[in-house]
């Protein structure tokens, strides 16, 4: 019964058609004005003639009916110079012309075959070539005119996906969307275009996918966004740089640019992509694979910028001061594969995810070039040149202040070695191994560069010098906490050694000439030796304080330490010696004729040892 009234209701409506049009067309139009009012009314169910004769001849006409329908139109559309979507009205029956024409062409699609119907389908392809050029106008027109306006909010959760993209019920009062506020953070996303407008986009998207024109859709879409990104990376201060651009910068130029790119990384990675991830997904929601290729042709030339450069530096020079802008890059990598994972997570992108984890890893292989060129460095540095009066040589500063620097990185060096292939021992890590290597390295051309000295002593407070300065640096920060205190109690022990070397090859000779044989004969042999060893000491003792006086001892505490074991270890000596000097009788009442200083004069010109030149205390 149900059915009979329905066909009652379409043959009225069918009647009404035919009975208020003056001809063909004007009766095909009444019957679309039908349609709009009850999908009961659809334009294939009003035609009479909607299934082909015997001989298919009232098919074709059916179907030439409606196309001229549409083609009528699509063709006002087409032809108008004013926006389409600047009409409510005038967007929705596009959108509508657009649905009837796919639809037409799927239900006679099976009918291809036939010359007339084939003719037919032609002109519908013709028609709908035309629909979508226009229609892609409209779509990069409220790309470009939506796009004013960069509302910011905070990231989305996930499972708050808008469901009703498209129901076209929502407010979208722009006074509504909120301010930009200035960046604290990077939890934060761009809603590039109002919601509004990514309705329409929407609405226009299921339009082109639905009409078979998947990859214009995406290309026209990523174009507009694309441009977008271009620009704000350009607004962030980055470059479009090749990797020949990069190695050809100055260093000062390329630590700034460096710093550009960071900034640039982290906005990119944290805001801007997953920006238009959320969009791509709403303009195309539903159509995953279109949204994904799409989010692809958006990114994929930033990300590329962004890959390049920090390849560049990856690649680039292995100098050691180098180092630390390369640390910068690593770690900004390694900060942002959580994002690179998350938002290149589709086919489409695993190509630029996989090169992100690449080129990371070759930052990686970069610093420990770098460390390997800090070795060159130490093995190449010449020993011809001795530093005046033994004190630190910049060898011993350069290096030490280097490792210093570097442990404050500690922990992303332990990483960078731990990615390679060497094998910790069960009480150290890798990078404990490098450090203690580089030490020994820097050690041994040390104990090169003493052998320049001529006098022994020398080389033995060149020595000192150098090795309480290592200690000290080691000391006092991450690098002993890598090296451990079983190395600084060995390299003090060794500070000492040099020390008690130092007196022994300079002093032992002196107080030597202090030590009287109670063998001589008689009164007059013994004060004539002690005569001879106090002339010889006091010309001995002369040399040694004119030379000592221009060395130097870099460290406060360790100038006062020696002076003091020098004390410690002359004076009594001394003091006994022109004691009983003066002792011996006639011979000592005139012992002030060959005694030239009195003990407190000797311990004064101790405490005037190893203040050393101006250019040797630098």
């Amino acid at each position: 019964m149900a059915e009979n009234g329905e066909e009652k209701l379409l043959a009225v409506a069918r009647h009404i058609a035919k009975t208020l049009g003056h001809n063909e067309s004007m009766a095909d139009d009444i019957l679309q004005i039908f349609s709009t009012f009850d999908g009961r009314f659809s334009r294939e169910k009003l035609s009479e003639d909607q299934q082909p004769s015997d001989d298919g001849s009232g098919g074709v006409a059916a179907l030439e009916r409606a196309l001229n329908s549409l083609d009528s139109q699509i063709s006002r559309f087409v032809a108008s110079d004013q926006p389409i979507w600047s009409d409510p009205a005038d967007s929705a029956a596009f959108l509508d012309a657009i649905d009837e024409l796919v639809n037409l062409t799927r239900e006679w699609s099976h009918a291809s075959s036939e010359k007339p119907i084939s003719a037919c389908l032609s002109r519908a392809d013709d028609m709908m070539q035309q629909a979508m050029f226009r229609i892609e106008e409209e779509f990069r027109s409220l790309m470009d005119h939506g796009a004013e306006s960069f509302p910011v909010s905070h990231r989305f959760d996930e499972s708050e996906e808008e469901d009703d993209v498209d129901d076209g019920e929502e407010d979208y009062d722009d006074s509504q969307i909120p301010v930009a506020q200035p960046l604290t953070d990077y939890d934060l996303i761009i809603d590039a275009l109002s919601s509004a407008t990514i309705n329409d986009l929407h609405e226009i998207t299921k339009r082109m996918l639905a009409a078979g024109f998947d990859k214009s859709c995406s290309h026209v879409h990523s174009g507009a966004r694309r441009e977008f990104l271009e620009e704000s990376m350009s607004r962030l201060g980055l470059q479009k740089l090749s990797i020949e651009d990069v190695h050809k910068m100055q260093w000062q130029e390329l630590e700034d640019e460096i710093d550009r790119w960071i900034k640039a990384a982290n906005v990119a990675l944290r805001i801007l992509f997953p920006s238009e991830r959320r969009l791509c997904d709403r303009v195309f929601f539903g159509f995953s694979s279109a949204a994904d290729l799409s989010f692809m042709e958006v990114c994929r030339g930033s990300t590329i910028q962004l890959l390049n450069f920090a390849d560049a530096v990856a690649i680039g020079s292995r100098s050691p001061e180098r180092l630390f802008k390369v640390l910068d890059v690593f770690e900004t990598m390694r900060d942002l594969m959580v994002e690179f994972e998350s938002v290149f997570s589709d086919q489409f992108c695993v190509v630029l995810r996989n090169e992100a984890v690449t080129i990371w890893k070759r930052l990686g292989e970069a610093v420990r070039g770098i460390f390997m060129e800090l070795e060159n460095l130490i093995r190449r540095d010449p020993a011809k040149a001795a530093v005046p009066g033994g004190g630190l040589h910049p060898i011993t500063r350069y290096v030490m202040n280097y490792l210093r620097a570097a442990c404050r990185s500690r922990q992303t060096l332990e990483q960078v070695f731990e990615e390679s292939n060497g094998v910790p021992s069960k009480d150290s890590t890798l990078l404990t191994v490098q450090m203690s290597w580089i030490m020994e390295l820097l050690e041994s051309n040390l104990e090169v560069k003493s052998k320049v000295y001529k006098d022994p002593a020398l080389s033995y407070v060149f020595l000192m010098n150098n090795g309480r300065y290592i200690v000290q640096k080691v000391r006092d920060g991450e690098l002993g906490v890598l090296l451990g205190e079983d190395w600084i109690r060995k390299h003090n022990a060794k500070v000492k050694q040099y020390h008690t070397s130092y007196q022994r090859s300079s002093w032992n000779k002196l107080l030597g000439l202090l030590k009287v044989d109670n063998s001589a004969a008689g009164m007059n042999g013994l004060g004539k030796t002690m005569k001879e060893k106090l002339k010889e000491f006091n010309m001995q003792f002369d040399e040694v304080c004119k030379a000592h006086s221009t060395w130097v001892v870099f460290d406060e505490q360790m100038r006062e330490e020696l002076r003091t074991s020098l004390a410690r270890l002359l004076l009594p000596a001394y003091g006994n010696f022109i004691g009983r000097f003066q002792n011996l009788g006639d011979i000592g009442k005139n012992a002030d004729r060959y005694i030239k200083y009195g003990v407190e004069d000797i311990e004064a010109r101790v405490n005037e040892l190893f203040k050393g030149t101006t250019t040797a205390r630098k």
